[in-house]
């Protein structure tokens, strides 16, 4: 008797998570991570709105909610995402999910039927493809620049598949490169998509993150024609724990999402949930978001100077301005043996077959993060980086 379904075997273990398994010992430096590290954490603010809540109404606090999320929240994002120009009071709306990746879950559980493509950048979010494929789509990859996707190669993969659910795009200081697509790209994505008449799913983790600057408008504030679903949350920015994230798109839509969400959790904790809102509208959200990008900032800073003072020349490195990835890239050779070599010395970086639709296929890039490292161990770490790809290359 074979108890699996036909989809669960495309399903393929994460080598991110397998490297990150490593991460349960304090001994190893976590240029890994990709949620934020205790120096990150708000843990006063947090410590303050859980006495308050637990104290003034635990039973509110711990008990159920309705499944498209507590009403004062979802208004609180509501007026955010209205604000930049993201959400529409006449046709949109918005749901709570348990995180962006469920958000991305269920809208591809409402859209892949059996057969479809989906199409995405390649380098992509590795815990994505087993998402998409559990649902029966193909995932079809689009090499990118330091813009984004590559527009050619994205209207010959929808010619080549017709049948195309929807892009997935993460635009902002994006999983695994750290690159962000300029606003001529955006529009190109966008139009093409409307060539195609495909959806496209924003995904929003890491937007509130940017260092300074012009802010780059979202896909989603471009969007005239209602193709783009917007999905975000606040794993990245205040704490994996809280896992609250949201989906943004026409009402026709949310409308079947929270069927869905009805199906898979009855909806998302409303403990998250209260924390979250009362961090956003009562505990000085923007301020403390402000001190957040600082602290990324530098962390990021320290991290690309250090690579850039102690690595061989040949090794090149994204310099991103927002988020906390960043993308190297060396010459030639084995990869995987170098990141094997570093790991022995017990540092973590993923390799970057980690995020390529083809798992097996050799890769020449892997992905640092800041975001799970004190300044004393990214002065260590890259200090044993370097010592090893010295040996390896010029």
């Amino acid at each position: 008797m074979n108890a699996f379904s036909r989809r669960a075997g495309s399903l393929q273990p994460s080598i991110t998570s397998e490297m990150l398994r490593y991460a349960a010992d304090p001994s190893f430096i976590n240029f890994g991570a990709s949620s934020p590290g205790a120096d990150f954490i708000p843990n006063g603010i947090l410590r303050d709105i859980t006495e308050e809540l637990l104290t003034n109404n635990p039973a509110e606090a711990l008990g159920y909610t309705l499944p498209e999320g507590l009403r004062p929240l979802r208004d609180a994002i509501k007026d955010r995402l209205y604000s930049k120009g993201i959400l529409s009071w006449n046709d949109d709306d918005l749901i709570i999910t348990s995180g962006t990746q469920q958000g991305i879950d269920i809208i591809s559980r409402l859209i892949c039927n059996e057969g479809d493509a989906v199409i995405c950048p390649d380098p992509c979010p590795a815990e994505l493809f087993n998402t998409f494929r559990s649902y029966g789509a193909k995932v079809v990859g689009v090499i990118c620049d330091n813009e984004g996707m590559d527009i050619s190669c994205l209207e010959k993969a929808l010619s080549d598949n017709p049948r195309t659910a929807f892009i997935y795009i993460n635009p902002d200081f994006s999983d695994p490169t750290g690159n962000t697509l300029s606003e001529e790209r955006r529009k190109q994505v966008l139009e093409t998509a409307y060539r195609h008449n495909v959806l496209i799913i924003e995904d929003a983790t890491y937007s509130e993150l940017g260092f300074g600057g012009d802010e780059i408008p979202s896909i989603r504030s471009l969007d005239k024609n209602g193709v783009v679903i917007y999905v975000g949350g606040f794993s990245a920015v205040v704490s994996k724990g809280l896992s609250v994230g949201y989906i943004c798109c026409r009402k026709n839509i949310c409308s079947r999402a929270v069927c869905a969400l009805e199906g898979a959790s009855l909806g998302a904790d409303s403990f998250s949930q209260q924390v979250i809102h009362r961090l956003l509208t009562r505990y000085g959200y923007d301020e403390y978001l402000e001190e957040l990008r600082e602290k990324y900032r530098k962390k990021s800073d320290l991290l690309i100077n250090c690579l850039k003072y102690k690595m061989p020349y040949s090794v090149e490195f994204t310099e991103p301005y927002g988020g906390f990835f960043l993308w190297g890239t060396t010459p030639e050779g084995d990869l995987n043996y170098f990141c094997r070599k570093v790991l022995e010395q017990k540092v973590i970086m993923i390799p970057g077959n980690a995020f390529a639709i083809d798992s097996l296929a050799a890769r020449l890039s892997f992905r640092l993060s800041c975001a799970g490292v004190s300044d004393e161990e990214i002065e260590k770490g890259t200090d044993i980086i370097a010592s090893v790809a010295k040996t390896l290359y010029k």
